[in-house]
Protein backbone atom coordinates (compact mmCIF):
# COMPACT_ATOMS: atom_id res chain seq x y z
CA UNK A 1 0.00 0.00 0.00
CA UNK A 2 1.82 3.53 -1.00
CA UNK A 3 2.28 6.06 2.04
CA UNK A 4 0.00 9.03 2.41
CA UNK A 5 2.87 11.28 0.12
CA UNK A 6 2.83 8.61 -3.12
CA UNK A 7 1.74 10.80 -5.68
CA UNK A 8 -0.78 8.50 -6.64
CA UNK A 9 -3.13 9.21 -3.82
CA UNK A 10 -3.24 12.91 -4.66
CA UNK A 11 -5.24 12.66 -7.98
CA UNK A 12 -7.33 9.68 -5.92
CA UNK A 13 -8.24 12.13 -2.97
CA UNK A 14 -8.47 15.22 -4.84
CA UNK A 15 -11.32 13.20 -6.65
CA UNK A 16 -13.23 12.20 -3.35
CA UNK A 17 -12.79 15.66 -1.52
CA UNK A 18 -14.87 16.27 -4.46
CA UNK A 19 -16.78 13.51 -4.48
CA UNK A 20 -18.67 15.63 -1.44
CA UNK A 21 -20.58 18.07 -4.42
CA UNK A 22 -22.00 14.62 -6.10
CA UNK A 23 -25.55 13.57 -6.40
CA UNK A 24 -28.25 13.01 -9.29
CA UNK A 25 -29.33 16.51 -9.58
CA UNK A 26 -32.91 17.61 -10.69
CA UNK A 27 -33.30 19.05 -14.12
CA UNK A 28 -32.93 22.86 -14.56
CA UNK A 29 -36.34 24.73 -15.39
CA UNK A 30 -34.81 28.36 -15.59
CA UNK A 31 -34.17 29.49 -19.47
CA UNK A 32 -31.82 27.31 -20.73
CA UNK A 33 -28.98 29.78 -22.31
CA UNK A 34 -28.86 32.01 -19.23
CA UNK A 35 -25.69 33.34 -18.34
CA UNK A 36 -24.00 31.95 -15.17
CA UNK A 37 -21.68 33.62 -12.58
CA UNK A 38 -19.64 31.58 -9.92
CA UNK A 39 -22.58 32.81 -7.19
CA UNK A 40 -25.35 30.53 -9.25
CA UNK A 41 -22.87 27.91 -9.57
CA UNK A 42 -22.14 27.57 -6.23
CA UNK A 43 -25.82 27.89 -5.03
CA UNK A 44 -26.64 24.49 -7.01
CA UNK A 45 -23.59 22.70 -5.84
CA UNK A 46 -25.03 22.43 -2.48
CA UNK A 47 -25.56 18.90 -1.63
CA UNK A 48 -27.75 17.11 1.34
CA UNK A 49 -26.62 13.90 2.31
CA UNK A 50 -26.86 11.06 1.96
CA UNK A 51 -25.68 11.43 -1.81
CA UNK A 52 -24.21 9.05 -4.14
CA UNK A 53 -23.16 8.66 -8.14
CA UNK A 54 -20.86 6.22 -10.22
CA UNK A 55 -17.89 7.78 -11.94
CA UNK A 56 -15.41 6.34 -14.50
CA UNK A 57 -11.70 7.85 -13.84
CA UNK A 58 -8.65 8.04 -15.93
CA UNK A 59 -5.24 7.74 -15.09
CA UNK A 60 -2.44 8.44 -17.44
CA UNK A 61 0.77 7.53 -16.56
CA UNK A 62 3.96 6.94 -19.51
CA UNK A 63 4.58 3.82 -17.72
CA UNK A 64 0.93 2.37 -18.99
CA UNK A 65 -0.24 1.31 -23.07
CA UNK A 66 -3.73 2.95 -22.42
CA UNK A 67 -4.88 5.19 -19.80
CA UNK A 68 -6.28 3.17 -16.42
CA UNK A 69 -9.86 3.21 -16.38
CA UNK A 70 -11.56 2.88 -13.14
CA UNK A 71 -15.12 2.94 -12.28
CA UNK A 72 -17.20 2.83 -9.45
CA UNK A 73 -19.42 4.82 -7.03
CA UNK A 74 -18.48 7.82 -4.69
CA UNK A 75 -20.93 8.45 -1.38
CA UNK A 76 -21.88 10.63 1.21
CA UNK A 77 -23.39 8.74 4.33
CA UNK A 78 -23.25 11.57 6.18
CA UNK A 79 -21.78 15.49 6.24
CA UNK A 80 -18.30 14.17 7.73
CA UNK A 81 -17.71 11.18 5.24
CA UNK A 82 -16.62 10.98 1.91
CA UNK A 83 -16.48 7.29 0.70
CA UNK A 84 -14.99 6.38 -2.49
CA UNK A 85 -15.50 2.56 -4.26
CA UNK A 86 -13.87 1.19 -7.17
CA UNK A 87 -15.10 -1.83 -8.72
CA UNK A 88 -13.66 -2.64 -11.78
CA UNK A 89 -10.75 -3.10 -12.43
CA UNK A 90 -9.84 -4.22 -9.16
CA UNK A 91 -11.97 -3.39 -5.54
CA UNK A 92 -10.71 -0.93 -3.32
CA UNK A 93 -12.40 1.24 -0.80
CA UNK A 94 -11.59 4.66 0.32
CA UNK A 95 -13.02 6.46 2.83
CA UNK A 96 -12.41 10.36 4.78
CA UNK A 97 -13.38 10.07 7.98
CA UNK A 98 -12.61 12.96 11.01
CA UNK A 99 -9.66 13.86 9.49
CA UNK A 100 -8.64 10.56 8.28
CA UNK A 101 -8.17 8.38 5.21
CA UNK A 102 -8.77 4.76 5.21
CA UNK A 103 -7.70 2.87 2.13
CA UNK A 104 -9.15 -0.77 1.76
CA UNK A 105 -8.82 -3.67 -1.15
CA UNK A 106 -9.61 -7.07 -1.37
CA UNK A 107 -6.90 -9.32 0.41
CA UNK A 108 -4.84 -6.74 2.29
CA UNK A 109 -5.36 -5.46 5.57
CA UNK A 110 -7.10 -1.91 5.89
CA UNK A 111 -4.81 1.15 5.76
CA UNK A 112 -5.29 4.39 7.88
CA UNK A 113 -3.40 7.58 8.01
CA UNK A 114 -3.76 11.05 8.88
CA UNK A 115 -4.89 13.91 6.14
CA UNK A 116 -2.57 16.13 8.42
CA UNK A 117 0.49 13.95 7.12
CA UNK A 118 0.03 15.79 3.67
CA UNK A 119 -1.20 19.34 4.73
CA UNK A 120 -2.02 20.30 0.84
CA UNK A 121 -4.86 17.49 1.11
CA UNK A 122 -5.85 18.41 4.55
CA UNK A 123 -6.45 22.36 3.17
CA UNK A 124 -8.15 21.33 0.06
CA UNK A 125 -10.97 19.06 2.42
CA UNK A 126 -11.33 22.63 4.59
CA UNK A 127 -11.95 24.18 1.34
CA UNK A 128 -14.03 21.78 -0.04
CA UNK A 129 -16.12 22.69 3.26
CA UNK A 130 -16.84 26.07 1.13
CA UNK A 131 -18.16 24.77 -1.74
CA UNK A 132 -20.60 22.22 0.11
CA UNK A 133 -22.05 25.32 1.94
CA UNK A 134 -21.82 27.27 -1.42
CA UNK A 135 -19.99 29.96 0.54
CA UNK A 136 -18.26 31.77 -2.42
CA UNK A 137 -16.43 34.46 0.16
CA UNK A 138 -15.12 31.39 1.61
CA UNK A 139 -14.01 29.36 -1.07
CA UNK A 140 -12.14 32.41 -2.02
CA UNK A 141 -9.62 32.32 0.80
CA UNK A 142 -8.60 29.19 -1.09
CA UNK A 143 -8.98 29.89 -4.58
CA UNK A 144 -9.09 31.95 -7.28
CA UNK A 145 -12.02 31.14 -8.12
CA UNK A 146 -13.47 32.06 -12.21
CA UNK A 147 -16.80 30.79 -13.68
CA UNK A 148 -17.91 30.64 -17.61
CA UNK A 149 -20.49 29.29 -19.94
CA UNK A 150 -24.17 29.12 -19.36
CA UNK A 151 -26.66 26.99 -18.13
CA UNK A 152 -26.57 24.23 -20.34
CA UNK A 153 -23.07 24.30 -20.02
CA UNK A 154 -20.93 25.47 -17.41
CA UNK A 155 -17.55 25.57 -15.79
CA UNK A 156 -15.93 26.58 -12.10
CA UNK A 157 -12.36 26.79 -12.62
CA UNK A 158 -10.46 26.81 -9.07
CA UNK A 159 -7.00 27.74 -9.31
CA UNK A 160 -5.10 27.47 -5.74
CA UNK A 161 -4.21 30.14 -3.51
CA UNK A 162 -2.80 28.02 -0.65
CA UNK A 163 0.91 27.70 -1.48
CA UNK A 164 0.90 23.77 -0.49
CA UNK A 165 -1.64 22.56 -2.64
CA UNK A 166 -0.32 24.90 -5.36
CA UNK A 167 3.12 23.13 -5.61
CA UNK A 168 1.14 19.50 -6.93
CA UNK A 169 -1.81 20.87 -8.07
CA UNK A 170 -2.39 23.84 -10.84
CA UNK A 171 -6.29 23.96 -11.58
CA UNK A 172 -9.24 22.02 -10.77
CA UNK A 173 -12.15 22.48 -13.63
CA UNK A 174 -15.61 21.57 -12.89
CA UNK A 175 -18.13 20.92 -15.45
CA UNK A 176 -21.65 21.40 -15.36
CA UNK A 177 -24.75 20.91 -16.90
CA UNK A 178 -27.80 22.95 -14.97
CA UNK A 179 -27.27 21.64 -11.31
CA UNK A 180 -25.31 18.69 -12.63
CA UNK A 181 -21.70 18.47 -11.91
CA UNK A 182 -20.66 15.95 -14.95
CA UNK A 183 -17.14 16.34 -14.68
CA UNK A 184 -14.10 17.09 -12.32
CA UNK A 185 -10.76 18.03 -14.15
CA UNK A 186 -7.77 17.71 -11.96
CA UNK A 187 -4.56 19.79 -13.46
CA UNK A 188 -1.20 18.95 -11.43
CA UNK A 189 1.94 21.10 -11.72
CA UNK A 190 3.68 17.50 -12.82
CA UNK A 191 1.95 15.12 -15.06
CA UNK A 192 -1.24 14.37 -17.26
CA UNK A 193 -4.92 15.90 -16.42
CA UNK A 194 -7.04 13.59 -14.36
CA UNK A 195 -10.67 13.69 -15.22
CA UNK A 196 -13.06 11.99 -13.32
CA UNK A 197 -16.62 11.92 -15.27
CA UNK A 198 -19.85 11.57 -12.99
CA UNK A 199 -23.61 10.72 -12.85
CA UNK A 200 -24.88 11.44 -16.34
CA UNK A 201 -21.20 11.60 -17.99
CA UNK A 202 -20.11 8.70 -16.29
CA UNK A 203 -23.34 6.53 -17.82
CA UNK A 204 -22.46 8.28 -21.09
CA UNK A 205 -19.36 6.93 -20.99
CA UNK A 206 -19.98 3.15 -21.03
CA UNK A 207 -18.64 1.44 -23.90
CA UNK A 208 -16.36 4.42 -25.06
CA UNK A 209 -12.78 3.47 -24.56
CA UNK A 210 -11.01 6.40 -26.58
CA UNK A 211 -9.47 8.91 -24.38
CA UNK A 212 -9.95 11.56 -26.45
CA UNK A 213 -13.58 10.86 -26.67
CA UNK A 214 -13.69 10.75 -22.81
CA UNK A 215 -11.84 14.18 -22.76
CA UNK A 216 -14.50 15.29 -25.25
CA UNK A 217 -17.49 14.19 -23.09
CA UNK A 218 -15.76 15.63 -20.15
CA UNK A 219 -16.25 19.09 -21.51
CA UNK A 220 -18.87 19.09 -23.60
CA UNK A 221 -22.09 18.15 -21.82
CA UNK A 222 -24.49 18.35 -24.82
Amino acid sequence: MPSPSHPRLRPLLLALLASSLLVKAPPLCAAPEAAVDAGWILSKLQRPTPSSTTFVELHDSPLLKAPLRLSGEYRRPDADTLVREVRTPYAETTTIHAGEVTIERAGKGPRTFSLARVPELSGLQASFGALLSGDRQLLEQHYRVASDGARTHWTLTLVPEDAALARKVRQIVLHGRGAELRCIETQPVQGPVQRTLLAGAARDAAGIADSGALARLCQNPS
